[in-house]
């Protein structure tokens, strides 16, 4: 790479502090500011905030090469920074529109603390117009003589694997309203050696939606088929196989199941119809992948009470996972957050595992055992129901899970088991798609 660029990160969130340590990681020297105290001082320790493979290791190195800092305050970025990336949080409003107050006070506060020219890279997840939003309010609230050039370049990191995408991006977009500043986001990202799409900021805001809102679309549509596969005798792992093979299609996000969740699926299909909605536009696609992801839990939770003949009342069911995917602690809309809650309305008790976000879980769920070893949860319990695909639960030895359990059955809701060879085994056995 060329010269080390002094970079600034403003939010120590999930993308925030990946991309810190990925920006120090290849040479750059980087100040990650956060406002928690508390996350700051753990940070400073070595103690992450966020359970993600191969993030703590990156901080401590590079924390120790002197090449990132933790501050509290923008200033310690903006004075010694000329780029400054933007990855606050941007939460849903209860009308799905998105809560911009976090972006409007990082402005705010690089505008107040920057003594000279300033390029800002917004990394958060924005509705389209952001950009412009944000350089008008810097520059209307600018000292004397600063120049501030703001930069989209959304993040399309996967939680779990959020180091590994930095490192190996699919593609580098670049939404700039000015050449210059574009060109010199470009220099500072070329170590990771990803083809770079270079676009105005608009279209830079919305293909991040977009992006995620077809992986939505995908998981939504097989989840129909699958549903489908049940009721015609099918089989959705042939029928998936079968469309993955099409190059046109892929294999990826045809995985059936209960449904995605988590913080950017679940946030980005309701921005996405807001956007629409605010042009005067009806979505209908969106609107039906969002209403197909939520009744895909819940027709989860009528199998498990079919199996019962209705009643749930009395019964012990153990829960395996309730990150909304493997390899991260992340709770936000898990879908095992709204299952537990609709078995415990009829009646059920719920033993869970989770081999990472049982503390978490811990204070969302209280009244419910949350077991720090699988065959724990499943001890004496009339069902066992798969809801996160974590290794641990897909590599159980499926006779001590079998002896553990008060009766053999097992609802499989990310379908990790193969049916044939559990029935075969002595299961009763449910999964998804399966006839």
């Amino acid at each position: 790479m060329g010269e080390p660029i002094a970079v600034g990160v403003l939010g120590a969130g999930y993308v925030g502090l990946v991309s810190a340590a990925c920006f120090a990681e290849v040479g750059h020297r980087v100040v990650c500011v956060d406002r928690d105290e508390r996350k700051i001082a753990a940070l400073r320790r070595g103690e992450m905030p966020i359970y993600e493979a191969g993030l703590e290791d990156l901080v401590r190195r590079n924390a120790a090469a002197g090449r990132l800092t933790f501050e509290t305050e923008t200033a310690a970025a903006a004075s010694a920074c000329e780029l400054l990336f933007v990855a606050v949080g941007t939460p849903s409003l209860d009308n799905g529109d998105v809560d911009m107050s976090q972006i409007k006070s990082a402005m705010e506060a690089i505008a107040e603390s920057s003594a000279d020219d300033k390029i800002v890279v917004i990394k958060s997840t924005v509705p389209v117009g952001t950009g412009a939003m944000a350089e008008a309010l810097l520059r209307s609230k600018a000292r004397s003589g600063v120049r501030f050039d703001v930069v989209s370049n959304p993040e399309f990191l996967r939680e779990g694997s959020a180091v590994h995408d930095t490192f190996h991006m699919d593609r580098i977009v670049i939404g700039a309203a000015s050449p210059a500043a574009g060109e010199r986001l470009r220099e500072a990202l070329a170590p990771f050696d990803a083809p770079v799409l270079m676009t105005n900021r608009e279209s830079a805001e919305l293909i991040k939606y977009a992006s995620n809102s077809f992986l939505a679309t995908k998981i939504s549509f097989i989840n129909e088929m699958a549903n489908l596969c049940e009721k015609v005798g099918a089989d959705i792992g042939m029928v998936a196989q079968g469309m993955g093979m099409d190059k046109r299609i892929g294999p990826s996000f045809l995985n059936a199941g209960i449904g995605y969740g988590g913080f950017c699926l679940p946030k980005d299909t309701r921005a996405q119809l807001f956007i629409a909605e605010n042009v005067d536009y009806d979505f209908k696609i969106m609107r039906a992948v969002v209403e197909v992801n939520q009744l895909q839990r819940q027709r989860f939770v009528r199998k498990v009470r079919a199996a019962f003949d209705g009643e749930l009342a009395g019964k012990t069911l153990a829960v395996m996972g309730l990150s909304f995917k493997p390899n991260t602690d992340d709770l936000r809309d898990a879908p095992s957050l709204d299952i537990i809650a609709m078995l415990r309305q009829y009646g059920a008790s719920i033993r869970a595992y989770d081999p990472v976000s049982g503390p978490k879980a811990a204070k969302l769920l209280p009244g419910v055992p949350i077991a720090d070893d699988p065959y724990e949860a499943l001890r004496d319990a009339d069902a066992m129901l798969v809801v996160t695909e974590w290794a641990q639960v897909k590599t159980l030895d499926l006779d001590r899970a079998k002896a553990a359990l008060r009766r053999p059955l097992v609802f499989d809701g990310r379908n990790v088991f193969d049916a044939a060879a559990m029935r075969a085994q002595g299961f009763r056995y449910f999964g998804i798609g399966k006839s």
